[in-house]
This record gives C-alpha cells, sequence and structure tokens, in this order.
C-alpha cells in the first residue's frame, strides 16, 4: 500500500518532489497512524460490503472502519455480524489471489463482540488490523483492550485498538480533567495496541441538542473546540508521551459555498482541466477543507470519514509542500544541533531550530506517508488529480 498508489505513475511523477512510501499492515505502529489517512466507516451490514471495500481501494483509500455501533440500529447488530463474517471471507479470497486490502478495523458495541467475532470470523480475521472502541473511558475502555488483548494471543495476528473519545463524561467540564487522566492512565498502560485516538464530535454536539452547519467547522463550536484542546494537551504532546489523535468527522456531502472555485480556475491539469473543475465544484467541500486545515494546525491528523468523497481532500491536504519538506530538513540538519535561527530557503520566514524541531520531525514522518509535492504543485493539483475518473 501507499498513498497516491492508485495514480498512475505518470501522474504521480508530475505531482511529487518525493512520492509516499510504501507501507503494510505489519509497518510500525508510528507510520500506520500516520498513514491512517482518510479513514472511511461503513455499515457492516451492507450487502456488498466486501466489493464496496475494494472498490474504494481501488481509488485510493487505505483505511476502513467496518461499523457494528452508530451507524446500524439496535435490532440489526445480529444481522450485521453475520454478514461482516461473510463478506470478510470474499475480502480474505480476494487477498489471496493479490488484490491489495485497506487496513481494517471493526467498531465493536461491547467487549465481548472482540474475541466472538475473531472465532466466527476464522482465518480471514488475518485481514482485520484491530478494533475501533466506543464511548471510550478508564472504566469502559479497560474491558475492549483486555478483550483485544486476549484476541491478539489467541491468534497469529497483531490486533490495534483506536479508542474513540466521544463520552459526556469526557465533554462536561466537572467531569473532564479526571475522565482525561483516566483515559491517559488507560491507553499509556496498553500503548503497544494502541493505534490511535479518534475524537467523536457528533456525540459532544449531541449532548447539548447542537449540531454545526455546513458552513461551520468543530472549531466554530466552543464548546467541542474546548474539548479537543484539552485532548490535545494531554493525548497529543510531542514528547514521546503522546499519541495520535485524529480529526473529527464532517457530517456533509454537500455545501453550497464555493471559496476556493477562483483557485480552481487557475489550475489546469493534465488536460482534464475542465472536466476535474467541475468535478470538484460539484463536490462543494469548502468547510470540509477548511476543518482539514484547521485540524493540523490544532494537533490532529487524518480524519474519519463516512461519505467517499471526503477522502480525496483530506489526503490531498496531507502531502507535504515543498516549502514546508525544506524548512523541515533545513531545521534537522545534524550542523544545526546546537539550535540557533536560520532564514528559510523561500526567505519569508526565520525557523527556530529548538523551538520547530518537534513540527519538523512531525512533518517528515507525514512526508513518508503522504509525499512531498513539486514545487509549484499545490492541493488543488492534488486533489483533482485524484478524484475518480468516472
Amino acid at each position: 500500500m501507499r498513498h497516491f498508489g492508485h495514480l498512475p505513475p505518470a501522474i504521480r511523477k508530475t505531482l511529487f518532489h518525493q512520492e509516499p512510501v510504501e507501507f503494510t499492515a505489519d509497518s510500525p505502529a508510528r507510520t500506520l497512524a500516520v498513514a491512517l489517512g482518510a479513514t472511511l466507516y461503513s455499515p457492516a451490514t451492507r450487502p456488498r460490503l466486501a466489493a464496496d471495500v475494494l472498490k474504494q481501494a481501488g481509488r485510493g483509500v487505505l483505511s476502513m472502519v467496518l461499523c457494528l455501533e452508530d451507524s446500524i440500529g439496535d435490532a440489526d447488530v445480529a444481522a450485521g455480524e453475520e454478514n461482516l463474517v461473510r463478506q470478510l471471507g470474499l475480502l480474505d479470497e480476494a487477498a489471496e489471489t493479490g488484490t491489495d486490502l485497506p487496513l481494517l478495523f471493526i467498531r465493536v458495541r461491547a467487549p465481548g463482540q472482540i474475541p466472538d467475532l475473531i472465532r466466527r470470523i476464522g482465518p480471514a480475521a488475518r485481514r482485520l488490523s484491530g478494533f475501533v472502541l466506543p464511548k471510550f473511558t478508564e472504566e469502559r475502555g479497560v474491558p475492549f483492550l483486555e478483550a483485544l488483548t486476549a484476541a491478539e494471543s489467541a491468534g497469529d495476528r497483531r490486533l490495534f485498538a483506536m479508542p474513540v473519545l466521544e463520552s459526556p463524561e469526557l465533554l462536561h467540564l466537572e467531569s473532564r480533567p479526571e475522565t482525561l487522566q483516566g483515559i491517559a492512565r488507560t491507553v499509556d498502560k496498553y500503548r503497544d495496541r494502541v493505534l490511535a485516538l479518534r475524537l467523536g464530535v457528533t456525540d459532544f454536539c449531541s449532548a447539548y441538542g447542537l449540531r454545526r452547519a455546513p458552513d461551520m467547522t468543530a472549531y466554530d463550536v466552543q464548546i467541542v473546540a474546548s474539548v479537543i484542546a484539552d485532548v490535545v494537551n494531554v493525548l497529543g504532546r510531542a514528547d514521546g508521551t503522546g499519541f495520535t489523535v485524529t480529526g473529527p468527522v464532517w457530517e456533509y456531502f454537500r455545501l453550497h459555498e464555493r471559496m476556493f472555485k477562483p483557485q480552481l480556475r487557475r489550475s489546469p491539469f493534465l488536460g482534464r482541466a475542465e472536466e476535474l473543475r467541475t468535478a470538484l465544484i460539484e463536490h462543494d467541500m469548502d468547510g470540509l477543507l477548511r476543518e482539514i486545515e484547521l485540524d493540523r494546525a490544532n494537533g490532529l491528523q487524518g480524519k474519519t470519514c463516512i461519505h467517499p468523497s471526503h477522502v480525496a481532500p483530506v489526503h490531498a491536504l496531507s502531502v507535504v509542500s515543498h516549502e514546508e519538506f525544506t524548512d523541515a530538513v533545513d531545521i534537522l540538519r545534524p550542523e544545526r544541533g546546537d539550535g540557533g535561527v536560520l532564514r528559510s530557503a523561500y526567505t519569508n520566514k526565520m525557523n527556530e531550530v529548538k523551538p520547530h524541531r518537534a513540527w519538523a520531525e512531525r512533518t517528515l514522518l507525514r512526508a513518508e506517508a503522504f509525499g512531498v509535492a513539486r514545487e509549484g504543485i499545490g492541493f488543488v493539483e492534488m486533489l483533482t488529480a485524484s478524484l475518480p475518473q468516472t
């Protein structure tokens, strides 16, 4: 697997100064956590789930969650489990023929589902990368993690956990500090099992009867923004104690504002400019683009996605710009070890070696996963190149 690997080599060559590296489900956790990118959720009840997974993998999706929790009704859980077992068998058969699968995770409701599903899925469980754990707190999370550890020990496959931080205890001001500390203790104890932490912003909004409009981001909803800030403060530190925290879901498929339309007019690309411009405008993704940029500015990486049209913009905005890459490389040169200040190669900023070191290290890790754009290539070119051909 590698990001943008679904594009023809000739197109990748025009886009990238440094192409994304290849990785597998067995790559180090540090690599996989960044490479998750846009994690596409799909209800486990979909009758053609295996075909859907393969279709999205062919369009550049590299991580998916097959959901048995909020995306399906309570009465549909048993049928969802049966369908999931059957569909994973089909995916296992496809993988045996050499078809690449994305990283696959199952979102469960209860700890007991983990060993039960692993048993029922049988040999096809080798295609799973782990489980998504809902409404995670110290009290509720430990049984999930113990069940996952036991399931891993019983099989021959590494299994990761992705806890979802979405409980009312985390949202409410009076219980937030204690809840955060409990989560921190739990994920630290099971650090080798925890791949990334996911934010359940829809549940946060639900607790107060809120829903952000399509022209607003999660950061415009102050009560939600305060939780994101506290989660990153405690769990997203760059000192070696933190975890990858992923961006919240974007709920809308079509928006009305077209803030980026003028940029598209200036971005002819590979002879398909008009067609791709039209396709991009029809996606109406201005609010999503703003939220992705704010995610990164606030310390989040990747994003939970519930619609395939969200994947390409998340990945396009994850590519490291040539300017970012140049700054990061300059900051991390061995001769800069003692610190100091230097003018950037683009002559538009000062790079302070010590304060910017952690940023530079994170930037180069992202560059491995998503590549470095050629000078003069921006997200519009990356995005239009990634849009489906049909």
